[in-house]
């Protein structure tokens, strides 16, 4: 448990803001900055940087909020600890995710979970992979599943394998039964991709770049299920990874083709916890479920 002080400050951390703070925590204003301002003066240096558009960290008011951040956690699982039953029957897991593994791999292992841990709660909060490892780093969740590219600041990677795009379609589709495509003979067949800001996007077109190919997709969403669905109604081909489909491949009666361009292959799925936190009984127990049930696939 942190002090008033700590918790205000972390507040107008997250927010960037004393008045954003304020409303979120239902505390005046004015009795923020008497916080953050007396904070301050105990540190002995400036802890956020005034900007037009609001309040961001300093290099001294980050090192604070990375303090703060893990005493609130190490109080939180301590209390959890002592709150929890030997058997696992008590607890709330918190998990941010990528929209992929949300659709089936996740609520497969939270179902599989509870039956052996009835009384074990869970939260999950679908976003953008680099939202995800965000929301790890601030402590709002206590497991993140992203598609990576590169090392993020004070992450630490529990689990790692490489997650490359597969082309998606209906097992009646004229490219089904090969062994591997390319992209320029996916070009020849109607193609619906997700938006630009995912990473399953940004490498299909920097690989298009490369072999000198401008593909139109004939449907652009940002709804991986409905991208899915046209793919099985026989719209065309999509794109996606192994772990959103694979436990429902043939009872959706859809076929997934390995695409042989080399950038097609640069991505891998991490599973992440904050770095230098020692998680929680349930936690734990979930994320070594976790890293079992992916392993199956």
């Amino acid at each position: 448990m942190l002090d008033v002080g700590l918790r205000y400050f972390l507040e107008v951390a997250r927010c960037g803001s004393i008045s954003g703070a304020s409303a979120r925590l239902n505390v005046a204003s004015s009795a923020i900055s008497r916080q953050i301002a007396k904070l301050e003066e105990e540190v002995g240096a400036v802890l956020f940087e005034r900007r037009p558009r609001g309040m961001a960290l300093s290099p001294a008011g980050r090192l604070l909020a990375d303090y703060a951040r893990r005493t609130a956690l190490e109080a939180d699982r301590a209390i959890a600890e002592i709150r929890e039953l030997p058997n696992l029957n008590q607890g709330i897991v918190k998990v941010a995710a990528m929209e992929g593994s949300a659709m089936d791999l996740l609520p497969h292992a939270f179902r599989t979970f509870n039956q052996k841990h009835a009384g074990v709660r869970f939260d999950l909060t679908v976003q953008s992979p680099g939202l995800v490892a965000r929301r790890v780093r601030e402590g709002e969740a206590d497991i993140g599943i992203t598609f990576s590219l590169a090392p993020e600041r004070d992450i630490r990677v529990e689990y790692a394998l490489r997650a490359p795009v597969l082309a998606l379609m209906s097992s009646d589709h004229p490219l089904a039964g090969r062994k591997a495509i390319s992209i320029t003979e996916m070009k020849d067949h109607p193609i619906a991709l997700p938006t630009p800001d995912t990473t399953l996007r940004q490498l299909f077109d920097l690989t298009c770049a490369a072999e000198g190919l401008l593909i139109e997709p004939v449907l652009t969403c940002n709804y991986m299920p409905t991208l899915n669905s046209f793919a099985r109604a026989g719209g065309g081909i999509a794109l996606t990874g192994r772990l959103s489909v694979a436990r429902r491949l043939r009872s959706d009666g859809l076929a997934l083709v390995p695409i042989a361009n080399p950038g097609m292959q640069e991505r891998r799925v991490e599973i992440q916890t904050m770095a230098g936190r020692t998680l929680p009984h349930a936690v734990k127990a979930f994320l070594d479920h976790l890293i079992a049930e992916i392993e199956t696939l």
